[in-house]
């Protein structure tokens, strides 16, 4: 979907742009279903880069304290709270630059993606950028998605990050692609952009090939220490507005609200849903940030008619090799891969 279609679409009547949205959803998701998700921080802080939106950099003083790469047994106690608590895909964040194959933090993640593949469980991670060779790596130990957001359009992402490029986040998308995972990938509101970035940010995204699987949409939780401290909200119809342009311009996409539904009512939530969100991210923390308890999640499901989606069989990891099985996971008491020949991520900004 090109810029000058959307740019209609977002310029109609509100209502009038949320009745579209709502009928392609319809069509593609007619379960009214929720799907959640659970982000884990496997590696908290001293990231390299300088996004000026995280508070994980080190290049600002922020109050996020620094941790090393969790054990593989207590990634695999989370990982089983959230299967048990309705999760379906199991995400991992590790703030880093990226990760570079035969290292041994790279052999440690590639250890706990097959404890957490062994689950059942949609396996996803966040590493930052990828070769070619290291996503073929994790495909083989059971990644099913990987999540790379673009942040924002190519003309505004300079302003953002200076310590990559906007290309280079489509070349990490591309390599994911290229070796068989789905891609997570999405965007940031409330950065400084104007709409013209935010339709842009949206007609690179639906320009991928294949279509992201799944379309996070945040909007900026100011963090204290960073460059965008103090960044007013996002509006919560221009939140809205948005998701309903993503759910028409990638209608067979899982659009995710993301972060920022601490700042939501209930009654901003449901209409974010209305508009076409069908995933959030569910838990006590996304990253660093605050997340809505579980509890009051399934609560404002429940009240609005949906209910959690079940596992998709087709999003499972792949069996893996006998030879290659993680060790047993140890016991708890608690309280979408598809190969693809081609990929013309990088095509986008032509």
């Amino acid at each position: 979907m090109k810029y000058a279609e959307l740019n209609n679409l977002y310029q109609l009547p509100f209502f009038d742009l949320l009745q579209k949205a709502r009928q392609v959803h319809e069509q593609h998701w007619p379960k009214r279903e929720i799907q959640l998700c659970t982000l884990l921080s496997i590696k908290t802080g001293g990231c390299s880069e300088d996004c000026s939106y995280c508070a994980q950099s080190a290049r600002y003083k922020t109050e996020v304290e620094r941790e090393s790469l969790m054990g593989r047994e207590a990634v695999l106690v989370r990982a089983r709270m959230a299967k048990e608590n309705g999760s379906t895909r199991f995400c991992m964040g590790a703030a880093w630059k990226g990760v570079r194959g035969g290292t041994e933090k790279f052999e440690r993640v590639l250890e706990i993606v097959r404890d957490v593949a062994a689950l059942d469980m949609e396996v996803c991670v966040t590493l930052g950028e990828l070769g070619a060779n290291e996503a073929a790596a994790l495909r083989e130990a059971g990644v099913t998605a990987y999540n790379h957001n673009i942040d924002t359009s190519p003309e505004h992402y300079p302003n953002i990050v200076t310590s990559h490029t906007f290309e280079d986040r489509l070349r990490t998308i591309r390599h994911a692609q290229d070796a068989g995972m789905s891609v997570c990938c999405g965007g940031i509101l409330g950065l400084g952009e104007s709409l013209q970035d935010r339709l842009r940010m949206l007609e690179v995204l639906a320009s991928f090939n294949p279509p992201p699987e799944s379309v996070p949409i945040n909007a900026l939780m100011p963090m204290k220490g960073t460059p965008l401290a103090d960044n007013p909200p996002v509006d919560i119809f221009d939140l809205a507005r948005m998701i309903a342009l993503s759910r028409i311009a990638i209608p067979k996409a899982k659009v995710r609200l993301s972060a920022g539904r601490t700042h939501l009512s209930r009654e901003g939530q449901a209409l974010c849903f209305f508009a076409g969100a069908n995933s959030i991210f569910y838990g006590e923390k996304l990253l660093t940030a605050d997340n809505p308890q579980c509890r009051q999640d399934l609560e404002l499901i429940r009240s609005l008619g949906l209910s959690p989606q079940a596992p998709d069989p087709s999003l499972m990891p792949p069996p893996m090799d006998s030879s290659r099985q993680s060790s047993p996971a140890p016991d708890v008491a608690c309280g979408h891969g598809h190969a693809c020949k081609t990929s013309r991520a990088e095509t986008a900004l032509t």
